[in-house]
């Protein structure tokens, strides 16, 4: 049997910053399923292809639940269980029971209005990047405040708390902040979530807090579930933004073609995300002794899912390291796959299609204000993307 491997490659190519590990399609190539030791010293497995990581997801044998995991990353030490109210994790029923409430309140009519916020947003973040330019620091200027707003508005922070919030969630994360500083932030975004809990619950308003008010769920509940919205929502669809700016920046060709038609957003946001997979590895455990691509798993191991391999299958997307914005991408395993695929998918998809062509038509010369390799990358974390993007127009 082929020796485990010793840890998940996580180099990526010199001078393309868009691209997996080429070590990853090397070891897909050879076979999808392979012996990994984790960082804390177990030995699980790491899967690698398009089919196996949607098998695992979509197999409820295998657990989400944060005591049963092994962190892939780094060497976490012993996990505790979720906290109330943290849908990821959890597995059924307490799951079910946050996803069916959830569920229903990702309505079509509120992301109707939801995008009709993410346009007028959208409009109102390129006015002042225009009236301050003509160079901006694009994370700062825009790919942060957006979704931030849109998180105001889905969870119906007042307007006038809401530069509180979006310094605390930028707090968070800031590439220069010490990890006391960005813990300190945490907190606070927490202790206003759990008083916008209260205050609803006097107080409600047209949002989706409000509407959860009327469950049965606790403010524990309430208020972490507020916490992982923000940062599910957050920091995945701000390096998204920045991440897929930087990408069309270097891919003028495609760039181009979104520029000519906006009406090519859908697709192309389908594209940029599977293209760059941000969120670029998960885990899962397995409950029970089972086989899986023809190897056997025992119950207790960990299983690394590569979703940046996955969406680079040639088996699944043919000429997989190409940006190609007319592609179908969908069958991405981007937004995860299963019962725990991203809930608010349909927010993010609604905050992309307004942000990048409303940026790249707004801004006809946009370009980088430094070299490419001068942008610094966010690497080594669970959403990989920048921390700035100098631009200039």
């Amino acid at each position: 049997m082929t020796e485990p491997l010793a840890a998940l490659p996580g180099v990526r190519p010199a001078g393309r910053p868009f691209d997996p590990p080429a070590e990853l399609a090397r070891l897909r190539a050879e076979q999808p399923l392979w012996r990994l030791v984790f960082p804390d010293g177990h030995v699980g497995w790491l899967a690698l292809s398009h089919g196996l990581v949607r098998a695992v997801l979509a197999d409820p044998r295998f657990s989400s639940r944060n005591e049963l995991q092994h962190y892939v990353l780094a060497d976490a030490g012993e996990l505790p269980p979720a906290q109330p109210g943290d849908l990821g994790g959890v597995d059924a029923p307490e799951h079910t029971r946050y996803r069916r409430l959830l569920a229903g309140k990702f309505t079509v009519r509120r992301m109707n209005l939801l995008a009709e916020r993410a346009e007028a947003l959208t409009v109102e973040h390129l006015d002042a990047m225009e009236a301050a330019g003509p160079g901006a620091d694009l994370v700062e200027a825009f790919a942060r405040p957006v979704p931030a707003m849109m998180i105001c508005e889905l969870l119906g922070v007042p307007y006038a708390d809401r530069a509180e919030f979006q310094s605390m969630a930028a707090t968070m994360g800031e590439a220069n902040a010490t990890p006391a500083e960005q813990f300190a932030a945490y907190d606070a975004l927490a202790a206003y979530i759990r008083k916008l809990v209260s205050d609803k619950r006097a107080h409600p308003t047209d949002d989706l807090l409000s509407d959860l008010t009327g469950t049965d769920l606790t403010d524990e509940e309430l208020g972490n579930l507020g916490g992982f919205l923000l940062g599910a929502g957050l920091d995945t669809t701000t390096n998204m933004i920045a991440l897929g700016t930087f990408a069309l920046l270097e891919h003028p060709g495609q760039l181009a073609l979104l520029r000519a038609d906006p009406g090519l957003a859908p697709k192309a946001v389908e594209e940029l995300m599977r293209f760059l997979s941000i969120a670029h590895t998960g885990g899962r455990t397995a409950l029970e002794d089972l086989e899986l691509g023809g190897r056997s798993i025992r119950a207790g191991e960990s299983v690394a899912l590569s979703v940046q391999a996955a969406n680079r299958d040639p088996e699944r997307f043919p000429d997989p390291d190409v940006l190609d914005l007319t592609r179908d991408a969908t069958g991405h395993v981007a937004f995860g796959h299963g019962v725990h695929q991203c809930l608010g998918q349909q927010l993010a998809r609604v905050e992309m299609r307004a942000a990048l062509p409303a940026l790249v038509t707004r801004f006809p010369d946009l370009r980088l204000a430094v070299a490419p390799e001068e942008v610094p990358m966010r690497d080594g974390l669970d959403v990989y993307g920048v921390y700035g993007l100098p631009v200039a127009w």
